[in-house]
């Protein structure tokens, strides 16, 4: 291999932690990757891995070279697709992670692919905390604010959480009309991923919620609240269609005060790409969008 195909081989085995996946998406065999690699360390005079028969992690010196690698195929890639954008529009996959509730935006992200059919999307839905550099991403979708110093970041908009309930459920249980009266109610309630603790109601007073069933996931809790099995705290974005066709509507209003922010994060030290630069400009005008 020459340099620049040593030096993504080096890459291409840091980011899948083996020299066999990387020969699999290299298309050679992972002799040919250990064999790069170890010229690789050669020539720098520095051991870039700690290998063993059961695992391979980089060493600090490696970790410090696979940042700087990655600026450098950036750069590359940012190149080259700079002289696309000359000839066309952007193009080229793009690695999103975005929040497990990130299926409730799909109305948005198709809405991209139609106008930017020439950009592969390449999507990971996980609430677990994930490194953008380390792991390779594009950019990431979150909730929140912004802590990491390495990254760079913009607000898409901002969401509201509802305690709504179906109708029909509503009139055979009776409305809520203060938080206390929903001791007598069935609360679906939403369990973090990542924590493994409940997500409480933003109730301007809080309350011990009787629990009727816990999903990790936003979606089974829209569906259940539909079906009449009880009152959900929900996003706006993620039921919006439910409320503007009255099959669910929201209760205690004036006694809940919530609001959230999702940001699009992306690396600091990272060109932004012709593909990363629509698709965050994209998100920002039509994510929350009615």
């Amino acid at each position: 291999m020459d340099n620049i195909g040593a030096l993504n081989a080096f890459v291409q085995a840091a980011e899948a932690r083996s020299f066999t996946k990387a020969g699999q998406t290299l298309g050679v065999s992972s002799s040919a990757v250990g064999k790069a690699v170890a010229r690789l360390e050669e020539r720098l005079a520095v051991r870039l891995f700690h290998r063993s028969t059961r695992s391979m992690t980089l060493t600090p010196e490696g970790a410090l070279f696979l940042e700087r690698c990655r600026r450098i195929f950036c750069e590359i890639e940012a190149a080259e697709l700079e002289l696309a954008q000359l000839q066309g529009a952007p193009r080229g996959k793009l690695r999103i992670s975005m929040p497990h509730a990130g299926t409730l935006m799909l109305p948005a992200l198709t809405a991209f692919m139609r106008r930017w059919p020439d950009i592969e999307l390449d999507l990971d839905f996980s609430d677990r905390f994930v490194d953008v550099i380390d792991e390779g991403f594009d950019g990431v979708i979150r909730a929140g604010n912004v802590s990491d110093s390495r990254l760079m970041s913009r607000k898409l908009g901002d969401f509201h959480l509802k305690l709504v309930a179906a109708p029909a459920y509503l009139a055979a249980r009776g409305t809520p009309i203060r938080p206390a009266d929903l001791a007598n109610h069935a609360c679906l309630l939403h369990r973090y991923a990542t924590s493994g603790k409940l997500e409480p109601w933003p109730l301007r007073r809080p309350v011990e919620l009787p629990t009727t069933v816990i999903a990790n996931s936003v979606e089974p809790l829209i569906g259940m609240a539909e079906q009449r099995f009880g009152i959900a705290c929900l996003p706006d974005f993620a039921i919006r269609t439910q409320l503007a066709a009255g099959t669910l509507v929201t209760v205690l209003d004036r006694h809940v005060r919530h609001t959230g922010m999702f940001r699009l994060l992306w690396p600091s030290s990272r060109h932004l790409s012709p593909k990363l630069r629509v698709f965050i400009d994209f998100m920002a005008e039509r994510l929350f969008q009615p």
